[in-house]
């Protein structure tokens, strides 16, 4: 019966020794499962931080580096002058046309009066009738009788303005020669077509010896010369002439 007891105690120690070993074993696996899950878990947490590192089996693809280019310039461009200005252009003249041109008076033709009861065949302009008027010098007050001077306009069939025709002034004045010429439209006070001509600071008497006559543009007569008296007169130091179209 004793031999019965030690036995038991020696089955009884053995399966306590295997279950002993049994344990440790368990214990060792679990450590290193937790080991490897610690390990696994760095790992991961280093591919994580740095994709691009070693560890890594499955890298993400690399960027290409993009290398910079210098800015495209245009070749060419449309320069202009650093002081380049727009002209601007005049605007066009209504320069009005003679209808024809005609040829001088023979020399040696008797000069013609300061009527136009008997007007120039063939010419297209003539003397206003009535004219010329002897009136004080009204366009310029200052002056007063210390001016003498012819003074008018150009007028056409319709009555309307003839612009830019020449009107020329000559003979003599005074023992002096005289020859001027203007243009219609320089003195708007007489019309749109006005014209002057200033004489002498002073009125001088003079009988026929000077003429107005109106040329184109071409300095072809338009209409006889017309010759006129001047006065001695303050009363009279204007001497009005106006040229009348009539064909």
């Amino acid at each position: 019966m004793q031999k019965d007891v030690f036995d038991y105690h020696d089955d009884h120690e053995e399966k306590d020794t295997k279950k002993s070993k049994g344990a440790l074993v368990w214990n060792i696996l679990s450590v290193l499962v937790l080991l490897t899950a610690v390990c696994i878990g760095g790992l991961f947490l280093v591919i994580f931080l740095n994709p691009q590192g070693s560890f890594n089996p499955l890298p993400p693809p690399t960027l290409p580096v993009i290398i910079p280019t210098s800015t495209a310039t245009p070749t060419s461009r449309v320069q202009l002058p650093p002081t380049w200005t727009p002209t601007p252009q005049p605007p066009p003249t209504n320069t009005p046309t003679p209808q024809a041109t005609y040829t001088l008076t023979p020399e040696g033709t008797q000069p013609t009066q300061m009527s136009t009861q008997n007007p120039s065949e063939g010419m297209p302009f003539v003397i206003q009738d009535g004219n010329p008027q002897y009136i004080p010098n009204i366009y310029h007050p200052d002056a007063g009788c210390n001016w003498m001077g012819v003074g008018g306009q150009v007028i056409g069939l319709d009555g309307s303005s003839v612009l830019y025709l020449s009107i020329k002034l000559g003979g003599s004045l005074n023992g002096q020669s005289v020859e001027m010429i203007t243009i219609s439209g320089t003195a708007p006070q007489y019309g749109q077509a006005g014209y002057e001509f200033e004489l002498s600071d002073q009125p001088i008497d003079s009988m026929q010896s000077l003429y107005v006559e109106l040329l184109d543009q071409a300095d072809l007569p338009l209409s006889e010369k017309y010759y006129f008296d001047t006065f001695n007169d303050c009363e009279k130091n204007l001497i009005l002439i106006n040229f009348k179209q009539i064909r």
